[in-house]
Formats: C-alpha cells, sequence, structure tokens
C-alpha cells in the first residue's frame, strides 16, 4: 500500500491521508469500554472465562491504540516526510490487525465453538458496529480498511457455515458481501475527499499565483463590484496611492480615490470630474479608454478602464513619468539641434511656415541665412570639438536676438538661418542684418584658444502672399553664394539677377553633363620642350569644351563644376584614354603628361584605369606621366602614397604639379616616389627684375637636382625669361605660352621633330654674354 499510495497520489496528500488516522483517539476510547461491557456480560450469562480474557483483552489493544495516537499528537502530530508517514501507517495498521483479530475470534467463539444466543448477538452487534466505524476512522489507508473488513466479518461468515445447517449457511454467505461494501465505501470516501484536497490545492496554487501576478504588477489595478466600489486591489494600488496595504482600497469608490488627490492637493477638482467621467463612461460602454494626468509634483499617471466579465469593472493606472519625460526629451531631440538647443531645420521651417500662415498677407517678411567663414580649416587644425565649441558660441550671440516675431535656427553644419516675421522696408531688414553681424564681431575663447568669428550672410525680403519658405530659403542661400564671391565677412541681399545666374549656373551643368556622357568634350595639348634641344619632348594633356550656343568655356569654369557634380573623375578617365591613344601615334622621343584630380585619387580605380588606357592603346608606360597635385596629397596622405607607388610598378613616371603653392611642398620631395617637379608660374613673374626671386628659383632648382628629380619650370612666356632660365636657373624643360597656344594631336605629331625657332637667338644671346 506504501509503494502504490505515493506512487498513484502525490506525497502531501498521502502525508495527510495518514495523518487523517490519528484523529478522534476518543473514538478508542470509547470502543474499548464496549468491548469490555459487552464481553463481561457474555461472560456472566454464559461463565464461561474465556469471555471474560477477551473482554480484557479488547479493552487492552484499544488502550494500546489510544496511547499511541496520544504519544504522536504530543509530539507535534507533524508528519515529517513520506518515509515518517510509512512508519506511522504500518504501527498503525499491526495495532489494528489486533484489535480486527480479536473482534473476530469472539464472533467465531461466541457463534461456533461456545454458542449461546446472546453471545451470538452481542458479539456480531459489537462486530458491526465496529465495522460501521471502519470508513469513517481508516479511509486514509486502504489496507487497514480490507484488514478490518476481513477480520471482522470473515470469522463469523466461517463460523455460520460451519454449523451446516442451511439458515446459518445463508447467513454466513450474505454478510461476505458486507466485506466489499466497506471497503467500496472506504475507497469512494477516500477518492472523494483525495479530489477535494486535489481541488483545494489546485485552487490555493491558482490563488497564489494569482496574488503574485496581482501584486508584482508593475502597474496599479483594483476591480468594482457591480456596486460601483473596489472589490480587488493588488499591492501597486495601494502604493501609488499612498495607502499602506491593497486591503485599504477595498470598498471605495472611484471618486472616493480620485478625491484622494485632491485633498492631498495632487489633483485639480476639473481634473478629478474629467477622470472620473472618462473612467465611467469606459466602464459604462465596455471600450478601452486612456485618461494620462499630470500630477501637481509633476508626475505623470495614467489610467485605463475596460469593462471586466460577471459584471467586474478593472482600472488600472501607473507612474509613466519617466516615459512622458522620455516623450518629451524626444519631442525635444527632433525639434531642436542637440548641440546648441535651437530649433533644427524641420522644426524651423515648421515655426516659419506656421508665422507666413497667419497675420496679415500683405505684408513683408525677411529670412536670412549665416554661413561662418572658413569654419573647415578651423575643424581640420583644431579639431570638430573646438569646430563645435565655436558654433556654440555663435549660437548663443544669435538665440539672444531671437524673440516675438524673430525665429534662429541652426539649419546645420556651420548655416545658421534667421526669419523675420515682420519687416517694414529693406533699410529695416538692413539694420537688423547690420546689428546680428556687428554683435558676431570679436574673439571667443574655444578650450584655450582664441578664435575670431567672421561669418557670410545671404538675405531675401518679400511679401508674405507672394512666396513661401522654401523659395525664401534658395534666395537667401544664392544671396549667401554671391556674399562668399565678393570676398566674405559680408551679407548681401537678394537680387533676381543672382536667380538667373543660378539657373544659368544649372543648366550649364545639365549640358556639362550631357557632354561627358556623350564623349563631346576634347583634348588639347601643351608642348612641354627640352632646354638642351628645343625640341618638344613631352605635352600636357588639357581638357576643351566646346558649347553648342556659348562657344568655348573656360576650364577654370567647367572643371570646379565638374568637381562640385562629382563627374571630374569621369573627365579624368576620358582625357586618360583619349591622351595614351594619341601619344602611342607621336615619335617614340614624345611623351604625354595627364593631371588627376584628388578625388582620383581617393579611389582604388585609378591604377586599373591607367593600367586599361596603357593596355587599350598599346603605349609604352615610361611615356605616360601622371601629375599629383599637393590637393591630393593633402587629402589623404597614406592612400596617395599607396596609390603612387602601385602606378610607379606599371613604369609610369610621377609628377609633383604645382609646386611651391601648397603648404610643406619640402616634406613630399623625399617621401613620394616622384620622377619630375614642375614649378609653379608664380616663381617666374618677377624673376627678370628681382634678384631675390632669381636666387630663390636657382635654390628651388638645385635643391631637387640633387634629388635626382627632372625639373619643369611653367608659365615661360617672353622671351627674356627664357634667357634667365637657358643662363642662370637651367632646367630640365620649360612649358608656357612663349611656344604657342595647345595643339591639337596631328599639331603635336607634326612638331616633334622641329627645332624652335628662337633656339638660334638664345644661343647668339649666349656668345654675346661670353664675349
Amino acid at each position: 500500500m506504501g509503494k502504490t499510495k505515493t506512487e498513484s497520489i502525490p506525497a502531501d496528500v498521502y502525508i495527510q491521508f495518514v495523518r487523517s488516522l490519528f484523529d478522534n483517539a476518543h473514538m478508542l476510547l470509547i470502543g474499548g469500554a464496549c468491548y469490555w461491557i459487552l464481553g463481561f456480560m457474555i461472560y456472566l450469562r454464559t461463565h464461561n472465562p474465556l469471555f471474560l480474557a477477551f473482554s480484557f483483552a479488547l479493552l487492552s489493544v484499544s488502550l494500546i491504540r489510544y496511547f499511541g495516537i496520544r504519544s504522536f499528537l504530543k509530539t507535534g502530530g507533524v508528519i515529517a516526510d513520506v518515509e515518517h508517514a510509512q512508519r506511522l501507517e504500518r504501527s498503525y495498521i499491526l495495532k489494528g490487525c489486533l484489535q480486527g483479530l480479536g473482534l473476530g475470534a469472539l464472533c467465531f467463539v461466541s457463534i461456533y465453538v461456545y454458542p449461546d444466543p446472546f453471545a451470538e448477538l452481542a458479539a456480531m452487534s459489537l462486530t458491526l458496529a465496529t465495522l460501521v466505524t471502519v470508513v469513517a476512522r481508516n479511509y486514509g489507508s486502504p489496507r487497514m480498511v480490507r484488514i478490518f473488513s476481513v477480520t471482522f466479518i470473515g470469522p463469523a461468515a466461517l463460523a455460520l457455515l460451519l454449523r451446516m445447517d442451511a439458515p446459518s449457511v445463508v447467513l454466513g454467505l450474505m454478510i461476505i458481501p458486507m466485506t466489499f461494501i466497506t471497503i467500496t465505501g472506504a475507497d469512494h470516501v477516500r477518492n472523494v475527499l483525495f479530489s477535494a484536497v486535489i481541488g483545494h490545492k489546485q485552487a490555493r496554487n491558482l490563488t497564489r499565483r494569482f496574488d503574485r501576478a496581482l501584486n508584482t504588477m508593475s502597474h496599479g489595478l483594483v476591480m468594482l463590484g457591480p456596486d460601483g466600489r473596489v472589490a480587488v486591489a493588488n499591492a501597486e494600488a495601494a502604493h501609488l496611492m499612498s495607502l499602506k496595504s491593497a486591503d485599504a482600497l477595498l470598498g471605495r469608490s472611484i471618486h472616493g480615490l480620485l478625491m484622494r488627490g485632491v485633498a492631498g492637493g495632487m489633483l485639480a477638482p476639473k481634473d478629478c470630474r474629467y477622470i472620473e467621467a472618462q473612467l465611467t463612461r469606459a466602464l459604462r460602454e465596455g471600450r478601452d479608454r486612456k485618461v494620462l494626468v499630470s500630477l501637481a509634483n509633476g508626475q505623470h499617471y495614467e489610467f485605463s478602464a475596460r469593462e471586466g466579465s460577471q459584471e467586474l469593472g478593472v482600472v488600472t493606472f501607473e507612474d509613466v513619468t519617466a516615459r512622458v519625460e522620455a516623450e518629451e526629451k524626444i519631442r525635444f531631440m527632433a525639434r531642436y539641434d542637440n548641440l546648441t538647443g535651437l530649433p533644427n531645420r524641420a522644426y524651423f521651417h515648421e515655426l516659419a511656415g506656421e508665422a507666413m500662415a497667419s497675420g496679415d498677407r500683405d505684408r513683408l517678411c525677411g529670412l536670412a541665412v549665416l554661413d561662418l567663414d572658413d569654419f573647415k580649416s578651423v575643424n581640420d587644425t583644431l579639431g570638430h570639438p573646438v569646430g563645435d565649441g565655436l558654433i556654440y558660441a555663435v549660437a548663443e550671440r544669435l538665440a539672444a536676438v531671437a524673440g516675438p516675431g524673430i525665429n534662429v535656427s541652426r539649419f546645420g553644419g556651420d548655416e545658421f538661418m534667421i526669419y523675420f516675421d515682420r519687416i517694414e522696408d529693406e533699410s529695416h531688414l538692413a539694420s537688423l542684418l547690420d546689428e546680428i553681424f556687428a554683435d558676431l564681431q570679436g574673439e571667443v575663447d574655444v578650450a584655450g584658444h582664441g578664435l575670431r568669428i567672421q561669418a557670410s550672410g545671404g538675405a531675401v525680403l518679400s511679401m508674405v502672399k507672394d512666396t513661401d519658405v522654401d523659395a525664401m530659403i534658395v534666395k537667401a542661400d544664392l544671396a549667401l553664394y554671391k556674399a562668399k564671391e565678393l570676398g566674405k565677412n559680408s551679407w548681401r541681399l537678394f537680387e533676381a539677377s543672382m536667380d538667373a545666374a543660378f539657373r544659368n549656373r544649372q543648366l550649364m551643368k545639365a549640358d556639362l553633363r550631357s557632354a561627358v556622357q556623350a564623349k563631346e568634350l576634347r583634348v588639347v595639348y601643351q608642348p612641354i620642350v627640352s632646354m638642351s634641344t628645343m625640341r618638344i619632348a613631352s605635352c600636357e594633356a588639357l581638357c576643351r569644351w566646346d558649347h553648342p550656343d556659348l562657344g568655348p568655356i573656360s576650364p577654370g569654369v567647367f572643371i570646379p563644376l565638374a568637381e562640385e557634380m562629382g563627374i571630374i573623375s569621369e573627365i579624368s578617365t576620358f582625357v586618360l584614354q583619349a591622351a595614351c591613344a594619341e601619344c602611342a601615334k607621336w615619335p617614340a622621343q614624345t611623351s604625354v603628361s595627364i593631371n588627376l584630380s584628388a578625388k582620383d585619387f581617393r579611389n582604388r580605380d585609378v591604377v586599373q584605369k591607367v593600367r586599361d588606357a596603357l593596355a587599350a592603346s598599346g603605349l609604352a608606360p615610361h611615356r605616360l606621366e601622371i601629375e599629383v597635385t599637393e590637393t591630393a596629397l593633402l587629402d589623404d596622405k597614406s592612400l596617395t602614397r599607396e596609390l603612387i607607388e602601385e602606378l610607379k610598378t606599371l613604369g609610369v613616371r610621377i609628377a609633383l604639379d604645382d609646386f611651391g603653392t601648397g603648404y610643406s611642398s619640402l616634406s613630399y620631395l623625399h617621401k613620394l616616389p616622384l620622377d619630375k617637379i614642375k614649378i609653379d608660374r608664380s616663381f617666374l613673374i618677377d624673376v627678370t627684375q628681382s634678384p631675390q626671386s632669381l636666387d630663390l628659383l636657382k635654390g628651388i632648382v638645385g635643391l631637387t637636382r640633387t634629388l635626382g628629380l627632372v625639373v619643369t619650370i611653367e608659365g615661360v612666356e617672353t622671351f627674356e625669361q627664357l634667357k634667365i632660365l637657358v643662363h642662370s636657373v637651367k632646367p630640365d624643360l620649360v612649358q608656357g605660352f612663349l611656344f604657342g597656344a595647345a595643339l591639337s594631336a596631328s599639331g603635336i605629331e607634326t612638331m616633334s621633330n622641329v627645332t624652335w625657332p628662337f633656339a638660334a637667338d638664345l644661343r647668339l644671346a649666349a656668345k654675346r654674354t661670353v664675349s
């Protein structure tokens, strides 16, 4: 039974069943007294001492069982575990067996051994009465029930059968089913109680889980009964309502709960009425409704109400202060610049648009855009934190201008925008902007650096009904570009001519893009003359654009446009392919030089482009020279050096173009794998009049020669300059308009073997100098 029992039912239920065997110990005393009295009465009737012995034996067993139970109860009546329960059950069964055998023996003796009518009646009555108590007292132990049933009924049935007369046999057979009835009854009681115990346990667990879930919720919850009063509440609800426990909420109405907030000064009476109305309406209509309430102490509570089941309404509420503050912060971040705290581009557009949409539509309004001059150099030389500090300082000064009718915004980067909602006339706008620019002037200290604020601006004045924010921004930007062109540190007012110039510039961009895509550009070649032979040694490939309507467009115009549009690399590729193809047709001693932009050296594809151009044309690599500007070196020194070394491995020659115009030209001479230096034309401007300029030029040429570099001097325009170069400076190559304008590819091919006409004049001048 123990093993089966513990396997078939939970351990805690089995322990409870065993514990039930030790209840109602006084019943054993009553039973023991009955046994002794009836046994003694049978003895008096029969004078048989055996029955007197039975009376004392049954009384003794009853006392033993009683005192055993009392001893267990005195120790606390606690069953520690299943093993303990099994030991107690075995002891209980052993003592119960003695009682069962005693009663059974009494019946057998009184019916069969020493038959007596009174003895039979008394013994059977006592046995059946005891059998009735078996189910009530011993249902917790199925083995005890079976043992009692067999020991009580079995001996009596056997005695009747042994009489061998028909009535006794029938009676003996009929009382045998009592055994099964008793066992079945006990099983039924045990199963009913088992189901009740399990159900109670499940209900208790469910209640415990519900209570745990209810009281660990992150928000308060109250459930309202049909009378509108709180029937269920959790701990968080009590906490949020500043009550000690959830029980303190029970029986209160919504109105009563909200009035606590009014009494504490946290809620205004009108807010209380509004919340109550909204929650009551939600409960009545059976739909969810949320109400956000701001309390006087800065906290924010959100109430939600919905209709529950069984006429219960549910109201939840939680402290959403952190969420509201986060949402407000997100809204602020979406509208304001993180660095300066000024309205950002989108919010400024919204504010200016709303201002223009209201009020007199015939009024004048103004918009100005300000841009810091040379701000990129601050970031590049001092670092972005210092640049941010400068922007913050400018924003502080501009923020002082903001007020009714004036909105200031950081539009992005180092650009600021100001909207004036009501302007009297042009002079009024001019006075406002002059005052703003005057306030911006001066130095600011940023992380120990004294920085001077200098800005350029563009402004536009328009009638509200004739414009919108976007149109004004475009026009103000055009005026800003004009201010930058005219020398910076000033502002300009938009004029219609600026718009026309802008449109023409946009049209020219479109035409240039089309020309590049259709390969309508052409390449010409400026001769580079050898000083030793006065013949063309090389030539520089130059790009030209003949506009179908505007005629020839200067490279000084369309090359910056191409860089701005991001198509300069496409032009470089076109010139590279064309120049290599033409140079392959020229005499072997003539080479070609090609300029690559700084942007070309930001992409590793440049090496492959050169390789493809050489392969397609069949040009020997040593006849191709790539000119690198100092701008490319400044952008990314490590990448440019790496790409130049890869080009050198192809056999291509490398020249440093416009030497002397950068910040640190001399540092490149020994760090890069160069073949040639091209000295800028600026060194020749006054070389014929200034001995110092001549000495400087001679020193640079001497320095590059000691490094094994070929020297080309650009910008030779007069015969006097050439004579000085021949006799005093002695460069390897010269280049300039003195040798004529740039030639076509066929012109270079024709002139390749021709000695320059004034070579004889140079020799004659040299003889005169010697004589």
